[in-house]
């Protein structure tokens, strides 16, 4: 990739100001971004998706790497621009213009494959979830979130950062924050730092109509924080279905840990 211009020059020349209505926060530092690709593992005969490149920082490293392919997503008209001069010199890069959120992975590229990606802050958690949904159909995913969100992905129960996101992601991934960076590591520099979470899939993943239930139900127990379980799932069974699982009533969903949302969820009720 040393043949290609500085990124600051590509950012000029496509006139690619970070727009914040995007969620845009480019990384440019390429030791930072080899940095991220190390932490996905061994990516040779893999095919790897990004959001959001921007100007091609994370791009460039990835395509550095024994990655099979590597297919970037992006909404901005002004960096599809940028990275398709990448595409034009490198075959295994291909570019796509579209909403992240609406793509389906699975038909976009062949497994394995995995997910590389510093993710536009205004839709990092909606990405997640529609992620850990099918799971399975990931070899690892490796992602930049706000620090904050990092922490609450990983949060342990009976902690002020734990609630529905970490509660699905742990159910589903192997989940921990491999990297930090400070808001100077970026161009613009956010308010925040921000840090790289790994996600792993289990081996065994649940059925989508039980991983439903699960979103449901986290989204009651964690809907009213203060609320007691018996109250905030007084919809969905209440202190029936909890004596059922053998949980008390009086407690709140932050101190119940993954174990034991697991044994509420394969209990019968009804969304």
């Amino acid at each position: 990739m040393t043949d290609f211009p500085p990124l600051r020059e590509v950012i000029a020349r496509h006139g690619l100001a970070a727009r914040h209505s995007l969620g845009q926060h480019f990384l440019l530092d390429g030791n930072l971004t080899d940095r991220i690709v190390r932490e996905a593992g061994d990516l040779f005969g893999r095919h790897v998706i990004e959001i959001g490149p921007g100007p091609g920082g994370l791009t460039r490293s990835l395509l550095a790497s024994p990655a099979a392919t590597v297919t970037a997503i992006e909404l901005d008209r002004r960096a599809i621009g940028a990275v398709a001069e990448l595409a034009a010199a490198e075959r295994r890069l291909t570019v796509v213009e579209g909403d992240a959120l609406t793509v389906d992975y699975t038909a976009l590229v062949p497994a394995p494959r995995q997910v590389i990606a510093n993710l536009p802050y205004n839709i990092a958690s909606p990405l997640l979830i529609g992620w850990l949904r099918h799971a399975a159909a990931f070899e690892r995913l490796t992602l930049m979130f706000q620090q904050e969100v990092a922490e609450r992905i990983c949060a342990e129960a009976d902690t002020p950062a734990y609630g529905r996101l970490s509660v699905l992601a742990q159910w589903v991934c192997d989940a921990r924050v491999v990297m930090r960076l400070p808001p100077a590591a970026f161009t613009p520099p956010p308010k925040v730092w921000s840090a790289v979470v790994s996600l792993t899939p289990h081996a065994a993943q649940p059925d989508p109509a039980v991983f439903r239930r699960m979103e449901a139900l986290t989204a009651a127990a964690f809907g009213q924080r203060r609320k007691m379980l018996r109250g905030s799932l007084r919809g969905l069974g209440g202190e029936a279905l909890l004596a059922r699982a053998g949980l008390a009533g009086e407690r709140r969903a932050e101190t119940l840990s993954v174990a034991e949302f697991e044994r509420l969820v394969a209990l019968e009720w009804s969304i």
